[in-house]
Order: structure tokens, then C-alpha cells, then sequence
């Protein structure tokens, strides 16, 4: 380690310490204004800047801390990463550095899920058992137990990160989550008991993946976001085990991509789950179905007069 050298003439303070005068505080930083934050915003390019900057304003305690999230959201954050939530089906949603951030249009695949749960209760007379797989922060399994009312819920993520989580959303939803690769992390006592199987697998061929914006490629799982070379791999894989612990009339339900959704039909049918697709214009999703063939036996119906039963 190299040394200064010393000066030629000393001064005489510093042979005595207790002489030197005290530094001095350094003094607050000034704090942002929203105009200053919007101009930051916007010459890192957010395009939503003015809507980011109030989000920040509101969030951040002080000035200092404000001026941090505005230095980390200009470094290309994500911003639920900087501000630690996700807005997601009107619920806040804990979103930790490094973890998946729940996507909007995910909300379409949570409301197919909500009807179909809902069904399931009344057909079988008991809280529905809900499994969120591939779950990242556990947004939609804690939205789906809210939702639902008494449910039997739970996760499981591969990913560490994503794991601790997901405890911090479905633990307070009363569900549990588990650590493993699919269905390897789930209990076993779950096996052909889980009416309702939501998988928000990963869809992106590997190829395309350079081409997301870089708060995804570069701020999120590559676990979470890669889906194989046709973007169906892991699609292929939940599909192929799902059957044998999915419930009589039970529901996997998994978000694919309009192309890819010929190739998922093909692919729920060959392993023995009667598909059908739903569509969102609005959101741009796209969620494929599977009911585990042969369904529970439904509750006698008896016609009123006067009107017609509905074709079984």
C-alpha cells in the first residue's frame, strides 16, 4: 500500500487532534420534486414516466430513499422490483429483487381459474385444493385463495428467490409452499386430490428471449422466462404428469401463446385431458384448459317445467 508524502511543513494541528475543528455534518440532499423525477424517468425511457414518478413519490419515506429508487429504476429495474410490489388483480402482490413479476394478462388465466373453482366447491361440497405451480411470488395462487374463500392451497417454485417469496404472499393466504422442481416439491398426499391446477409455466422459445425488454432478460429468471426451443418444454412436462394428480374433474389450466396453442391442445390430448382454449383479446392471453378425463359424477338434475335440460 503506497503512502502519501509528507508535507514540507506541517501544520501544527496535526500534532494536536483535540484542536481540529469537528467536521461537519453533511447536509440532506435536496429533496426531488415530481418534475425533476419525471425528467429522470423519461430520459432513461420509461414510457409511463409521469405514472412512475407519482408511484415513487407516493411510496418513498424519504428524500433519500426516493432518490435511491429513482437512481435504480433509471438503471433499468423493474419498478415493482424498486418499489417491492405488483399491482395484480387489484391485490398488492410482494415482489422481490430477482424474482418473476406478475404479468396482466396472467389476471385472464385467474379468472377462469376463480369460475372453475368455484364449480368445483359446489359440485364436491368442500374447499377446493389449489395448487399454483411454477408459482414465482405466489401472485396467483393468492389472489385465486382470496378469491375462492376456504381453499386448500399450495406452491412450489424451483427458484430459491422465488420461493421465499411466495411465502410472504401465500403464507398470509393461508397455503404453503414448497421448494422442487414441479411436481417433485409437491407432498404426495396432493396425488389425485388437486381440483384446480394452475401452471404459469415459462412460453418463451430460447431463441426469442434476447428479444424481451431488457426489465425481463435482464432482471428476472432466465428459469422463469425460457420455455425450450418451441417454448413448450416445460409445457410438455406438467402436462404429461398432471393427470395423475389432478382429481376427477379437475382443471389444469396453463398460459401459452395464440400460435402455441394448436401444439398445447395436441399435447393436453395425447395425455389424456380433454382441452379447450380461452382467449383474451383485451389482455392478449391466451389460457389452455385440461379436465382430467373421466370426471367426477354430477348431482342428479331435475328439469323444471316447462323449460328444457341442457345437453349432458
Amino acid at each position: 500500500m503506497s503512502s502519501s508524502p509528507t508535507p514540507p511543513h506541517p501544520s501544527p494541528l496535526s500534532h494536536h487532534p483535540s484542536s481540529l475543528p469537528s467536521p461537519l455534518a453533511a447536509p440532506a440532499p435536496a429533496p426531488l420534486t415530481r418534475p425533476a423525477v419525471v425528467t429522470a424517468l423519461r430520459a432513461a425511457g420509461c414510457v409511463f414516466a409521469e405514472d412512475e414518478a407519482e408511484l415513487l413519490l407516493s411510496t418513498a419515506r424519504t428524500a433519500g430513499e426516493l432518490a435511491a429508487m429513482v437512481e435504480r429504476r433509471t438503471l433499468g429495474l423493474p419498478l415493482e422490483h424498486v418499489v417491492g410490489w405488483a399491482e395484480f388483480c387489484g391485490r398488492r402482490i410482494a415482489v422481490d429483487p430477482g424474482v418473476f413479476v406478475p404479468r396482466r394478462r396472467t389476471e385472464f388465466l385467474v379468472g377462469r381459474a376463480v369460475g372453475l373453482g368455484l364449480r368445483a366447491a359446489g359440485r364436491t361440497g368442500r374447499p377446493p385444493v389449489v395448487v399454483d405451480l411454477c408459482c414465482g411470488s405466489g401472485a396467483v395462487g393468492a389472489v385465486l385463495a382470496a378469491a375462492l374463500g376456504p381453499v386448500e392451497l399450495h406452491a412450489a417454485d424451483i427458484e430459491p428467490a422465488a420461493v421465499r417469496c411466495a411465502r410472504r404472499n401465500v403464507l398470509a393466504a393461508g397455503g404453503e409452499v414448497h421448494e422442487g422442481d414441479l411436481f417433485d416439491a409437491l407432498p404426495a398426499g396432493l396425488r389425485g386430490r388437486i381440483d384446480i391446477l394452475v401452471a404459469n409455466v415459462p412460453y418463451v422459445p430460447t431463441q426469442e428471449v434476447g428479444l424481451l425488454p431488457p426489465e425481463a432478460r435482464d432482471h428476472e429468471p432466465l428459469v422463469a422466462l425460457d420455455g425450450g426451443a418451441d417454448g413448450l418444454d416445460v409445457l410438455r412436462r406438467v402436462t404429461a404428469t398432471a393427470p395423475q394428480w389432478l382429481a376427477p374433474g379437475g382443471h389444469l389450466l396453463v398460459e401459452t401463446s395464440e400460435r402455441q396453442a394448436p401444439r398445447a391442445i395436441e399435447t393436453f390430448t395425447r395425455n389424456g385431458l380433454l382441452p379447450r382454449v380461452a382467449a383474451s383479446d383485451e389482455l392478449c392471453a391466451t389460457v389452455v384448459i385440461g379436465t382430467r378425463a373421466g370426471t367426477a359424477p354430477q348431482p342428479p338434475q331435475t328439469p323444471r317445467v316447462g323449460t328444457t335440460s341442457p345437453p349432458p
